[in-house]
């Protein structure tokens, strides 16, 4: 229409950024981290992110690039969240469950100049610098995180040629007055997370600031976050960083209390001590909570929304936490869907339902949250939408504004995955007549084990590495605790042995553990007439085989 006008009054890229500045300049005495002892207002978390902002460039660190951090949910990994974007840099949140070999695989792919790596985890980064020196690659800088309460200290390690610096003596020699670098364009990347991949092809799931902003805001409403919630964190922030939350609570002000571990007792304790109105948690943390001893059990102080989502939580589980005064969010998404794409939202008529009802379709995945335009499931070849009976399965496909860039250095996967215009997820599922949508089985064969993706084909590459081994294929087993954890059937070569002690033992030793097999069947493996493996067929007898006893479930 004639009389608009474009300009800096009226459009501004959008950002994460805006929402710490707000909160330290509205709530700017209001306790913004808490870790054990140590405390942080709004204000001072500005303070502290700018100076880290600060550092970085001092360090060399233009726009674009990209900072790394290996470390679990401590203040120092929030505050990346912030300070990394305000560098104008990209945040890179690794998963601390990673062994040296991937994490240098993925340091190399994301050209990472700088890892700040917690003291945790410092061998990790050891092994994989190592690595990296003998591919004669490039070697990132290296900033330690000492825990909070041991005096900051200049670290210089054999190995490293620069020495590995301190993390909060490299934030005191940032400047409060550096001017922050915003985006110049909203799409411009804030983040870059790896879906589970293989060492052989990582995939590098790239973020906006713009997508960031949309995904933040709407998983505060899928939650039904209010101004000043109290959230505990159990879900990982290297998980989308922290499903969109880490820049979600900084909208709504709240309270980040953070925790280095996430037992049952420290959940409870936490949640009683700080009276936390929000936290989320895969189906596992349900299970351990539902299952804790009675003696680590508090009594909620108030209502606590729970979102959860990572697999289909069984309704069982979802009951018992409903029976403990927890309110569940079951959501559904992706890595590159920056977290949660879709909510199964209660309906009141439901409240009229039986308990198992009413368990029984919250454990649904829903439909798309207000972020995003739409989720449909399609024929993937047609493109055709499923009807909606229940029954016809198609693959689960969305689009909408808080969808990927796309994949890092992979133009071809980025194109694949947006085929036909949408995002093509490799979930299966069927829609319901009352339009939610629910999975029903993982194309690519994906296992979800405490929350964490397994790629089958990585697990029996390596089972197909052994000496003894002729053939391997490995499916997701039921399992308590975790939901799921790799079953590997296997065919032993003519004149080889070795026992199911030998075959996991071998996995522990080339993967990280979570990605073990826990099970080994030996058995000539069903094929199709092309030579193709039923892995269906094994699926259904994984299914069979039940949960593996307690003490051997363990990660």
């Amino acid at each position: 229409m004639d009389g608009m006008d474009r300009c800096s009054a009226n459009y501004l890229p959008l950002t994460p950024i805006t929402f710490l500045e707000r909160s330290a300049a509205v709530y700017g005495d209001r306790i913004s981290l808490v870790y054990g002892r140590v405390q942080y207002t709004w204000r001072e978390t500005l303070l502290r992110c700018t100076r880290l902002a600060s550092a970085l460039v001092r360090m060399g660190i233009a726009r674009g690039d990209v900072v790394a951090a290996l470390a679990p949910n401590i203040p120092a990994m929030y505050e990346l969240h912030f300070a990394v974007p305000m560098a104008g840099a990209v945040l890179c949140s690794l998963n601390v469950r990673h062994d040296a070999a991937m994490v240098s695989t993925l340091l190399s792919h994301s050209e990472a100049k700088i890892i700040v790596v917690d003291y945790q985890f410092e061998h990790i980064v050891t092994g994989a610098i190592k690595a990296m020196s003998e591919r004669r690659e490039k070697i990132p800088l290296v900033v330690i995180i000492n825990e909070y309460d041991q005096p900051p200290s200049h670290i210089d390690r054999e190995g490293s040629a620069s020495g590995y610096l301190e993390f909060e003596r490299l934030l005191e020699s940032g400047k409060l007055d550096f001017k922050i670098r915003r985006p110049k364009d909203e799409l411009d990347p804030i983040a870059l997370n790896y879906t589970s991949g293989t060492t052989s092809r990582p995939k590098g799931v790239i973020y906006s600031h713009r997508g960031a902003y949309l995904n933040a805001l709407s998983a505060v409403l899928l939650n039904d976050m209010c101004s000043l919630p109290v959230y505990l964190w159990v879900v990982p922030m290297f998980h989308c960083n922290g499903w969109s939350l880490t820049w979600g609570v900084a909208a709504q002000s709240g309270t980040n209390i953070c925790q280095r571990n996430a037992s049952a007792k420290e959940i409870f304790d936490n949640i009683s001590l700080h009276k936390v109105t929000h936290m989320g948690g895969a189906p596992t943390v349900l299970n351990m909570i539902i299952n804790a001893p009675t003696s680590e059990q508090k009594p909620l102080p108030g209502k606590v929304t729970m979102m959860t989502g990572g697999a289909p939580p069984p309704s069982h589980v979802l009951f018992k936490m409903r029976a403990m005064g927890f309110l569940i969010v079951h959501a559904y998404g992706l890595t590159e869907t920056y977290g949660p794409a879709t909510v199964c939202s209660w309906k009141p008529e439901w409240d009229s339902l039986p308990q198992d009802k009413q368990a029984k379709l919250s454990s649904r995945q829903g439909l798309q949250h207000v972020g995003l335009e739409e989720v449909d499931i399609k024929d993937p070849v047609t493109m055709e939408s499923a009807p909606a009976d229940g029954k016809t399965i198609g693959e689960v496909m969305v689009r909408g504004n808080t969808v990927m860039s796309g994949y890092l250095k992979d133009l071809k996967a980025t194109r694949e995955a947006f085929n036909g215009g949408w995002f093509r997820s490799g979930d299966l599922g069927v829609r319901h007549p009352d339009g939610y949508i629910e999975l029903k089985d993982r194309s690519k064969d994906i296992i979800i084990s405490g929350g964490e993706n397994i790629s089958s084909i990585e697990v029996e590459s390596v089972l197909f590495s052994h000496p003894s081994v002729l053939e391997a294929a490995v499916v997701g087993r039921p399992d308590d605790h975790w939901g799921e954890t790799p079953c590997a059937f296997v065919k032993l070569k003519d004149g080889c042995s070795a026992s199911e002690e030998d075959i996991i033992k071998f996995c522990r030793e080339h993967l990280p553990h979570y990605m073990a097999p826990r099970s080994v069947v030996f058995k000539d493996l069903p094929k199709t007439s092309t030579g193709k493996t039923q892995k269906f067929i094994l699926k259904e007898e994984a299914k069979a085989m039940g949960s593996l006893p307690k003490q051997t479930s363990k990660l």
